[in-house]
């Protein structure tokens, strides 16, 4: 997938016009918010299992060639064939040649972020290869020519009516109204049947790798992933090598925090284990399997100060806790991960001077870092990009004029509250009729979108000054 982050603002711009959509995003902000603190509050052993599963991702990761040669041990011994790609390039090219050794034509896809991240659909559709996503919502953007807009919900930003008239054009079913939301999954579900049973390759992705067996877990919600495991002739499983836990316990542990922090259930619908290709005494499942594990820029990060970053569940939480996301949606962060996670794994993944305006997609209000289930620190992370912005010179040069004057301005805190004592009286007389002011001066594209209250009469260290001198002549008298 190609990645347009750096047109964040104009994608943002867009966005906030967009009135039916940002109405979508703020009801899912009212209500998932909610869903999801209910079944947290429902579950007595969180913290304790967060913070197990942190020591335990912190292991791994100080761990990892370790654990990633004993997951490759088991999964060999199992029956599967392991590969590593250090690139998205190498990852495509690496399925694309299993496609092309059994003269596969179609393949049904199961949902994956690493997928999305590496481009795969297309690098498979360029060689004449069909491939159908088969996760509702990611088949819903795929049939609309869109890319997600949420890691968990692809589709959140398309409504009911979209995705009715979307079908209505797509499907050649002749005439149907599909009046109900019920009548779109049936129909989606017949649709897909088709290409279920005539694919001769499944490509899905893992939500973790277990090393001490070589299985690897997948959950879903609607039962896909599974199929597109069982009923091709051959499976390939795409993932990341920061994926591998020690144990399966590890596992599940991590499983009771992603679903409820992702969907607020307290198990998702499908949880499933694979092991490798069928075996004599199996009656279905594919007869050959591929785990491709994907570096792009992992190892770096692994040694860098944002390798906390690595032990993102994908949840989505942070997406859903943010206001920035709420207000935008995830097209404008313009790549495959949204949100604070993305604000802080695309300049990662990619560079700092592609994303520059991603790590500022933060209010500082410091939610995510609150309901994220791997405790990562994400405000801090962000400022630290952001702070590499500056010093690499990324940002606008007004900008970084801005911020040097603020930061000359608060080493000489008599001048600096003189000035700031000037500047709101100048903005109380401003706005004084209307008790706000609808423009500011220097910050229109913030003024744009919202009034700034009109200021009291003092600031906060006059109003401050003025009690401690009042107090100090009532002593006196």
């Amino acid at each position: 997938m190609e990645q347009k982050s750096d047109t964040f603002l104009a994608n943002a711009a867009t966005a906030m016009n967009d009135t039916a959509a940002a109405q979508r995003r703020d009801i899912m902000a009212a209500f998932t918010p909610i869903i999801r603190q209910q079944s947290i509050d429902g579950f007595s052993s969180y913290e304790p299992t967060r913070k197990h599963l942190k020591r335990v991702r912190q292991h791994t990761l100080n761990h990892l060639a370790h654990y990633l040669a004993e997951f490759e041990t088991q999964a060999l011994a199992n029956g599967n064939h392991v590969h590593f790609a250090r690139t998205p390039q190498e990852l495509n090219s690496t399925v694309l040649d299993i496609c092309q050794q059994h003269s596969a034509r179609r393949i049904a896809k199961g949902k994956s972020m690493v997928t999305e991240e590496t481009g795969l659909t297309a690098e498979l559709e360029k060689a004449g290869l069909q491939v159908i996503e088969t996760d509702l919502g990611e088949y819903i953007v795929q049939q609309a020519g869109e890319t997600p807009s949420h890691i968990v919900g692809p589709a959140l930003h398309k409504s009911a009516d979209d995705v009715r008239q979307l079908f209505l054009d797509i499907h050649p079913l002749g005439e149907r109204e599909l009046e109900h939301t019920s009548d779109m999954v049936a129909e989606a579900r017949e649709v897909l049947r088709t290409h279920f049973l005539q694919a001769e390759v499944g490509i899905i992705g893992a939500n973790a790798l277990i090393a001490e067996n070589g299985y690897a877990m997948l959950v879903t919600n609607e039962g896909n992933g599974d199929l597109c495991a069982n009923l091709p002739p051959v499976l390939v499983i795409c993932t990341t090598i920061d994926r591998v836990l020690p144990r399966a316990e590890d596992a599940t542990a991590m499983l009771r925090l992603l679903v409820r922090s992702a969907t607020g259930q307290p198990q998702t619908c499908y949880t499933s284990f694979y092991s490798g290709p069928r075996r004599a005494q199996d009656q279905d499942g594919p007869v050959e399997v591929h785990i491709v594990l994907l570096d792009n820029e992992r190892s770096d990060i692994l040694d860098s100060e944002y390798r906390g970053i690595l032990e993102c569940l994908r949840c989505g939480a942070c997406l859903n806790h943010c206001p920035i996301y709420q207000s935008v949606g995830g097209h404008a962060y313009g790549w495959v991960y949204q949100g604070p996670m993305g604000s802080v794994l695309t300049p990662l993944l990619t560079s700092l001077e592609q994303s520059a305006a991603l790590p500022n997609a933060c209010t500082a209000c410091g939610r995510c870092e609150e309901v994220c289930p791997a405790d990562i620190p994400l405000p801090a992370m962000l400022r630290d990009l952001r702070a590499r912005e500056y010093t690499e010179k990324l940002t606008p040069a007004r900008w970084r004029f801005g911020i040097a004057a603020h930061a000359w301005l608060a080493q000489r805190p008599r001048l600096y509250h003189s000035l700031s004592g000037i500047a709101v009286k100048l903005l109380r007389l401003l706005g004084r009729r209307k008790g706000y002011l609808r423009h500011l001066p220097f910050a229109g594209g913030w003024s744009s979108q919202r009034d700034f209250p009109a200021p009291q009469a003092a600031t906060f260290m006059q109003q401050l000054h003025d009690k401690q001198r009042r107090e100090r002549q009532r002593h006196e008298h």
